[in-house]
């Protein structure tokens, strides 16, 4: 067998950034030759990410990327168990493999399925997946690394704007795209600033849909049986025979919460809600401004996290 030099060694893990005692343990194992070495080291770093498939991974990064000329956008969540793996070179670099991918790919079905789909298909510049690098990075980190979702949002034509806003650095982020009355007010100041304004709004306030038209009869009616059922628990209920009225206000009440155009707007109170303001700039660019849609995505945001009992483990620590 070749003598496993400290150099051989020193190259193994340059070329690999696996850990001194796992470079050697690789080059004994390949009898020296270093291309076998770093194909045994890859196996085992792909065995540890499987191994590690079911830990839940609620830390990680929320990215954005819009096209220069704001004609296409996209959103992607990365998620890993820890915020200092995330703060981390090799996982912000995976992230940018996830982008680089997903911008050459059409919009998903849902953000879901189409992360799904992306860890099947090849990353840029290379014939490994991306499922097989990410399983790589896991094997790396310790951590357990999923691509959880992401989305697109595409200009219907030479007036529309996708624009991006990324908060507490990639804790929350928020595509959307609006339309302006011309490509002339597209590239105005006013109409950048307005569209900034309102994704920041969607951020802070977290809308469910543009407008009322876009939520179904079946939630309204689910919405409609919850203020009911709040009135029957009333300790004094009032008449059943105002219920109707009273029920109907309340539900015009929550269309202002979840419905971006009926809230009031969080960067000018003053001026009311975000469809007061949205007419307003409208009028100033001489036509209609319009709001089509957007794409939020929290960071982790319904994932169930593990709590932990400090006292069960002490407990366990302790037992026998």
């Amino acid at each position: 067998m070749p003598e496993i030099t400290v150099g051989l060694v020193k190259e193994l893990r340059e070329r690999t950034q696996a850990g001194m005692s796992d470079c050697k343990s690789a080059l004994v194992e390949a009898e020296g030759d270093i291309e076998k070495a770093i194909e045994i080291i890859q196996k085992k770093g792909l065995l540890k990410g499987q191994a590690r498939a079911g830990k839940v991974a609620t830390e990680g990064e929320v990215r954005t990327w819009v096209e220069g000329d704001g004609s296409r956008g996209l959103i992607v969540e990365v998620n890993c168990q820890t915020d200092f793996v995330a703060r981390g070179d090799d996982f912000r670099g995976f992230v940018t493999k996830v982008v680089d991918l997903a911008k050459t790919t059409k919009r998903p079905a849902s953000p879901t399925e189409g992360a799904a789909a992306l860890l099947t298909q090849s990353v840029p510049g290379s014939s490994d997946t991306l499922d097989t690098v990410r399983l790589a990075l896991v094997g790396k980190t310790g951590e357990n690394t999923v691509v959880r979702r992401w989305d697109v949002l595409t200009a219907a034509g030479p007036n529309d704007l996708v624009i991006a806003y990324v908060h507490m650095g990639g804790k929350l982020a928020v595509l959307l795209r609006a339309e302006a009355p011309s490509v002339e007010a597209r590239n105005s100041a006013a109409f950048k600033e307005f569209v900034e304004n309102v994704a920041m709004q969607v951020a802070a306030m977290s809308p469910l849909v543009v407008r009322k038209e876009e939520v179904s009869e079946a939630v309204v009616a689910k919405q409609k049986e919850i203020y009911e059922a709040q009135l029957r628990e009333e300790p004094k209920p009032k008449p059943e025979a105002s219920w109707p009225k009273i029920i109907e206000g309340k539900v015009a009440k929550w269309f202002t919460e979840v419905t971006l155009l009926g809230q009031d707007n969080v960067w000018a109170p003053e001026k009311g809600t975000i469809d007061a303001v949205r007419q307003e700039i409208g009028k100033s660019l001489g036509g209609e401004v319009k709001l089509h849609e957007f794409v939020r995505f929290g960071l982790g945001e319904g994932i169930e996290k593990k709590s932990d009992d400090l006292a069960a483990e002490v407990a366990k620590m302790t037992a026998g």
